[in-house]
């Protein structure tokens, strides 16, 4: 009995795209209740994660600008697109889409995709359509591309941050990219 419960449950993990008990097993494609916005690129669901009573998603592929609540103090924008984030997501339901090869980030946060319910808008493109954040080349991921051609397109429309925004309004990261473009032979 044993032996054929074993051989069942083989069968049956071979058959998931992803481990039994991983993050994807539990999150990748469910739809979630938003119950809190932490600023523009990170929001919080309502389902219990390990001690916590919510889980943290960071938005894969954008980064938005710190906002008032942050430690590192306010940026340019962040208080701006932290609403935006709220007035899109906050009550309401989200489905979560999990990269296939990175569920977690280094905080512990799950990486995610982030989709409006019921509907094919993903909230990361939204995000760098309405200028509210950048597109994160730091890390390679399935989006990249297409949302760095989002965030080109808020810039050339100087749509939300790319309205005024300076150099020195940067988040470091993205200040040593605009320089090292500047500095590349066209």
């Amino acid at each position: 009995m044993v032996v054929v419960l074993a051989v069942a449950l083989l069968l049956v993990w071979q058959r998931l795209d992803v481990p039994l008990g991983s993050d994807h097993g539990r999150y990748h494609n469910k739809t979630f209740t938003c119950v809190n916005v932490v600023d523009g690129d990170t929001i919080d669901i309502g389902i219990p994660d390990g001690k916590y009573p919510h889980t943290r998603i960071r938005l894969w592929g954008v980064d938005t600008p710190e906002t008032s609540k942050s430690p590192k103090g306010a940026m340019y924008y962040g208080d701006e697109a932290s609403a935006f984030t709220k007035s899109l997501v906050l009550g309401k339901p989200v489905r979560v889409v999990l990269a296939p090869d990175k569920a977690r980030g280094k905080y512990g946060r799950l990486l995610a995709y982030v989709y409006l319910a019921n509907s094919e808008t993903m909230l990361n493109e939204e995000i760098l359509a309405r200028g509210c954040g950048y597109a994160d080349r730091r890390f390679d991921h399935v989006w990249k591309q297409r949302f760095i051609k989002l965030e080109q397109g808020a810039r050339n429309r100087q749509a939300g941050l790319w309205q005024n925004v300076t150099l020195e309004q940067m988040p470091e990261w993205r200040q040593r990219y605009e320089q090292w473009r500047a500095s590349r032979p066209e």
